[in-house]
């Protein structure tokens, strides 16, 4: 047998070392990947389309329309008080919150101003709403990213806050409490302090999310510099409420656009965090907590007496014309383009809502993060997919 040369030997290395540039250099089918369509958690039914090459992602679509239910539609043959009914269920976790901002087009146009003492209260419970709905976010964040036990102290500490709303609306989720020229009753004995006791365990849980999350290395490795929104895309896709302000962003329906609500009256803070990151969205979303707490102390210590409904017809029917209305709300900005007929039903109603914007930013953004990112990200958005199908 012919014993190999070293001249052989090197010949053969060559040649397998062309064929593995020729390997790398040719193009490999990526993968898709479907994430959804599920109901994770409290969010709503979301299918994300993935095109992966490896584990980057490199196109990335929401597929949404899974839970639709026609609102807009529905609402022009119901009657203006029964719209609330509906639009209760849009963002389900801040349903005062929703009715808020149809009230007030409807008010605008039949010239109707709710008395002092229902503007208060309708700002205690939207606040109370907002409450609600961020100290769920605030647990699930840590969900996303493997920690089980904040969202325990979510549901826990959460249920305060919906007793009082449950207290006052006679409902938990869907309270349908707010009335064209005012609200449905006064607040019942001992509420006020009840609320302010309530608002002390809202804090203790902002403390213990901040020992438990904002204290961890992992949440911060994790969330720090990841989904980064500039300012300037934030505004093109036009994102609100804490998505817009943890890219930095100084606007608050709440301080630039005060309407029917008793915010020029209280002292309070914007906040804005410049990265733009998912940890700057979770930290946003803390602080409003907070600040939402004080706001209620506030609005607690000084609600002022006298009635809580205005002169209304029995039968409300609204002039002829349009309006639209929007509000600061959980999720963002929430607005209803009101048109009329001078009928019991709305002509046509359109619905601004926050979690449309917020989430059609995701092909951009999602683009070149990696796979455990995406849910990182998705979480950091928070957005509830009836907000979206409305």
């Amino acid at each position: 047998m012919t014993a190999v040369t070293d001249r052989q030997k090197l010949s053969y290395i060559a040649a397998q070392a062309a064929d593995a540039r020729v390997n790398v250099e040719l193009e490999t089918e990526g993968m898709t990947l479907n994430i959804g369509p599920q109901h994770p958690a409290t969010h709503g039914t979301l299918r994300i389309v993935a095109q992966l090459d490896g584990e980057q992602v490199i196109r990335a679509e929401p597929m949404a329309g899974y839970m639709h239910r026609g609102y807009e539609k529905l609402s022009e043959v119901r009657t203006y008080p029964q719209v609330t009914t509906l639009i209760n269920r849009i963002d389900w976790l801040g349903s005062f919150a929703n009715e808020v901002p149809f009230i007030l087009a409807a008010e605008h146009l039949m010239e109707v101003e709710a008395p002092p003492r229902a503007k208060w209260i309708r700002t205690i419970l939207f606040e109370m709403s907002r409450v609600a709905n961020l100290i769920l976010f605030l647990g699930d964040m840590g969900v996303q990213l493997g920690a089980v036990t904040p969202v325990f102290y979510a549901f826990r500490d959460r249920e305060f806050v919906l007793d009082q709303i449950e207290k006052a609306t006679g409902g938990r989720f869907h309270p349908n409490f707010d009335r064209i020229g005012g609200l449905k009753d006064d607040l019942p004995k001992g509420w006020l302090e009840s609320t302010k006791s309530s608002m002390d365990k809202v804090r203790s849980f902002c403390d213990e999310m901040e020992d438990l999350l904002l204290g961890s290395e992992i949440f911060q490795e994790r969330t720090r510099g990841i989904g980064v929104i500039p300012a300037d895309v934030a505004m093109q896709y036009g994102l609100s409420g804490p998505n817009a302000r943890g890219s930095g962003i100084d606007w608050d329906l709440r301080r630039d656009n005060c309407i029917g609500l008793a915010y020029d009256e209280l002292d309070w803070k914007v906040w804005t965090h410049p990265d733009g990151d998912s940890f700057a969205r979770f930290w946003v979303r803390l602080q409003e907590v907070r600040e939402a707490a004080k706001m209620i102390d506030q609005l607690c210590d000084g609600l002022p007496s006298g009635p809580v409904m205005a002169k209304v017809p029995r039968i409300i029917k609204v002039p002829e014309g349009e309006a639209y209305v929007s509000t600061e709300n959980p999720l963002g900005e929430m607005g209803y383009y009101l048109v009329s007929q001078g009928e019991l039903t709305p002509f046509r109603l359109k619905i601004r809502s926050a979690s449309f914007n917020n989430v059609s930013i995701t092909p951009w953004l999602l683009r070149g993060v990696y796979v455990p990112d995406i849910i990182t990200i998705l979480g950091s958005l928070y957005f509830i997919l009836g907000d979206i199908d409305r």
